[in-house]
């Protein structure tokens, strides 16, 4: 349902499925989309062409999900974040077409603001921390610091990146608990934790 009264919420185009009530005011869902019962999905988000989100599935607030993408159960995706077409994610490290238990479920977090580029594939169990990017056809097995600039396969960490997401260069090194980088972009400075095992 997308309408509450005259009120309008949210907007799902006439070939989605949308069978939870909990979607967000602002949010467009477009073609032949299917939101499960039991998912959330937060406000002004972006559901792309074909885009599954299972039940269970949490998605925060201005959420941007390109074409062909599936979330699944044991998937949170936190506010900001950006995922590119069919990017692929995943809930059961052991899958067997003939052996399905909810146990099998591996809980994946992407944190605020992260981008996942197209063709990327992310292996349930890890976090993507915040303003983290991973780059376009990368395979991700790991843990990803936050503002960490990640790609290949397997995808290694190949820099820092901005919260506008170009990349970091290093301007100050203050203690042995933080170095400063700065986007010669924008001009943001951001301090990655050393004694966080970050830099």
């Amino acid at each position: 349902m997308t309408e509450t009264g005259c009120d309008r919420r949210y907007y799902a185009h006439p070939t989605a499925v949308v069978e939870s009530e909990a979607i967000g005011e602002g949010t467009k869902i477009w073609h032949f989309a299917h939101v499960r019962a039991g998912s959330r999905v937060g406000k002004n988000c972006n559901l792309g062409k074909s885009v599954y989100i299972d039940i269970g599935a949490e998605i925060g607030d201005n959420v941007k999900i390109q074409n062909f993408v599936s979330v699944y159960k044991g998937m949170t995706i936190e506010d900001d974040v950006f995922i590119g077409p069919s990017a692929t994610f995943t809930n059961d490290l052991y899958p067997r077409a003939f052996i399905w238990d909810e146990e099998h479920v591996v809980p994946t977090r992407i944190c605020r603001g992260a981008s996942i580029g197209a063709n990327a594939t992310i292996i349930c169990g890890i976090t993507v921390g915040e303003y983290a990017m991973i780059g376009a056809g990368s395979v991700v097995a790991e843990d990803v610091p936050p503002f960490a600039l990640i790609f290949g396969n397997p995808a290694k960490q190949k820099g820092w990146i901005c919260y506008c997401g170009r990349r970091l260069h290093r301007i100050a090194e203050d203690d042995v608990r933080k170095t400063v980088y700065k986007c010669e972009a924008c001009g943001e400075k951001v301090e990655i934790r050393k004694d966080k095992g970050y830099a």
